[in-house]
């Protein structure tokens, strides 16, 4: 009778491609066909009278039993697993997703149940290789969009997107994506469109604006290019907002730009350096070479007058050279006052004056150098002005202004000095009538070396000017002045009549 049933049990397999187990009511296996034995990795016949365990992992051993018997009793065809997953084990170990349909039947009075299995596995690996597409596609931080081929509809749009334009998925199936750009035309995408057209053209990129359900515009890239969903022909649309990278690249393009104008403000003050330090070594050559020539040409001719009667004349060389050393010892001490100011080396010494006691000596001073017809008005009501502040500095600064008045100004000229003092300050102004400043050179006229284009034949060594603007500062003064070309410059000093210790 068993071979009976076995002949019959194969006449049945035979039918089925499916992979086909075949038990009784004890769960012990009587037949399997050619699929389910390579299916589960055994030989033909090598699960005859084996428990159907066999092929169920071990974790779900415990569990079988019950849903087993409790199909026994009401022996309905139906499938295995409905609301979860089935698995089946290899004869190595391994499990691996199944779908099993189960066929109760009887033959000679005996009950017994056909299950029909298929290894989905394939099947398995395709749904989570699209659920992982769809997890990207809602999840990505870029905007995702896909619309119809043909109306340009759009028919999904990711989370992204639905968050950055402002348009839930509702609204957008309702509008096409020359709704969000405001900066195109229907022909002039649907132009850009064209491109995809061409064989060899697979994705299209470019940029431009979308425009937000609230009105504001943000810069994008957009990558587009051809797909299909299901017959359907559409297009794939991945934006990029980019305002981030356009606002870095304006501010790089920005520093650019000002790294640009610092570069050629550095070379143009390059340039005026090295034009300074070739005014300076020219300028220090004459200045020592014109004092040395008269030293050496009057010391020469001193010998040639050694008679008593030539007296005169060696006194009228012996002033000469007296002039000319003392000339240098003066261009000597500028250069020594300059070192100090750099190094900070100043010892001011502070002290209460009559203003009219300093002014005195350096108008007495100056009228030893006046040219033929100069003269300095001296200033009216001074007498009762006195200040608290280096007597020595004043004095340097007062001479230094008088000096260049008398230097730059012709003979049959008037300099005028004016004082004025309020409660907290003194402001003292030389005016001449001279070859005045060329306004391009007024902007270096402060500057240590520097001397006028006008002036550069005159003796000078560019130092005066610088020195003085450096005492007063560090006695919280300041020095300006203004000037016209050919008629004359003013001077102006302003001091506090009191420094504070």
């Amino acid at each position: 009778m068993f071979q009976q049933n076995q002949d019959i049990f194969k006449v049945l397999l035979g039918a089925v491609s499916e992979g086909v187990i075949i038990v009784d009511e004890h769960q012990n296996i009587v037949e399997t066909n050619d699929s389910a034995n390579q299916m589960f990795g055994y030989s033909k016949g090598e699960l005859i009278k084996k428990s159907l365990n066999i092929l169920i992992p071990r974790n779900y051993h415990a569990g079988h039993g019950a849903h087993f018997n409790g199909f026994m009793k009401q022996k309905e065809r139906r499938q295995m697993g409905q609301g979860r997953d089935l698995f089946g084990a290899h004869k190595d170990g391994s499990i691996f997703p199944v779908e099993a349909g189960l066929n109760p039947f009887s033959i000679y009075g005996k009950d017994y149940i056909m299950a029909l299995v298929i290894d989905i596995s394939e099947r398995k690996y395709m749904e989570q290789e699209r659920n992982h597409l769809a997890s990207i596609f809602q999840e990505s931080l870029n905007e995702i969009y896909v619309f119809d081929a043909k109306t340009l509809k759009f028919i999904n749009a990711n989370y992204g997107a639905q968050k950055n334009i402002g348009y839930n998925l509702e609204e957008l199936t309702t509008m096409t994506p020359i709704d969000i750009k405001p900066n195109y035309t229907e022909s002039q995408f649907k132009k850009e469109l064209e491109l995809l057209n061409e064989a060899n053209i697979e994705k299209i990129e470019f940029e431009t604006l979308h425009q937000r359900k609230s009105g504001s515009t943000y810069p994008v890239n957009v990558h587009l290019q051809r797909s299909k969903l299901g017959d359907r022909d559409v297009f794939l649309a991945i934006i990029l907002d980019i305002t981030e990278q356009k606002n870095y690249t304006e501010k790089l393009e920005k520093t650019v730009e000002i790294r640009t104008e610092e570069l050629k403000m550095a070379l143009a003050t390059e340039k005026e350096l090295n034009e300074l330090k070739t005014k300076f070594l020219s300028m220090v050559s004459h200045e020592f070479k014109t004092p040395l020539s008269g030293i050496l040409t009057s010391t020469m001719l001193l010998n040639k007058y050694k008679l008593t009667e030539q007296q005169e004349k060696r006194e009228k060389h012996v002033n000469t050279i007296t002039d000319k050393v003392q000339y240098l010892n003066t261009i000597l001490n500028d250069f020594l006052s300059v070192e100090k100011l750099e190094k900070g080396k100043i010892n001011y010494k502070f002290t209460s004056f009559k203003l009219s006691k300093v002014l005195n000596e350096v108008i007495y001073n100056a009228n030893m150098i006046l040219k033929d017809g100069q003269q300095i008005n001296y200033p009216e009501n001074i007498d009762d002005i006195s200040l608290f502040q280096d007597e020595k500095i004043l004095e340097l600064s007062l001479s230094n202004l008088i000096y260049n008045a008398i230097k730059y100004s012709s003979e049959n000229t008037i300099i005028n000095i004016t004082i004025s003092q309020n409660k907290n300050t003194t402001v003292f102004k030389v005016k001449d009538n001279g070859i005045g400043i060329p306004e391009k050179d007024q902007k270096n006229i402060f500057n240590r070396y520097f001397r006028a284009e006008n002036a550069l034949l005159m003796q000078g060594t560019g130092i005066g000017l610088n020195i003085v603007k450096d005492h007063l500062e560090n006695l919280n003064g300041t020095i300006s002045f203004k000037s016209v070309e050919h008629h004359g410059s003013t001077f102006i000093i302003e001091l506090p009549n009191k420094v504070v210790l």
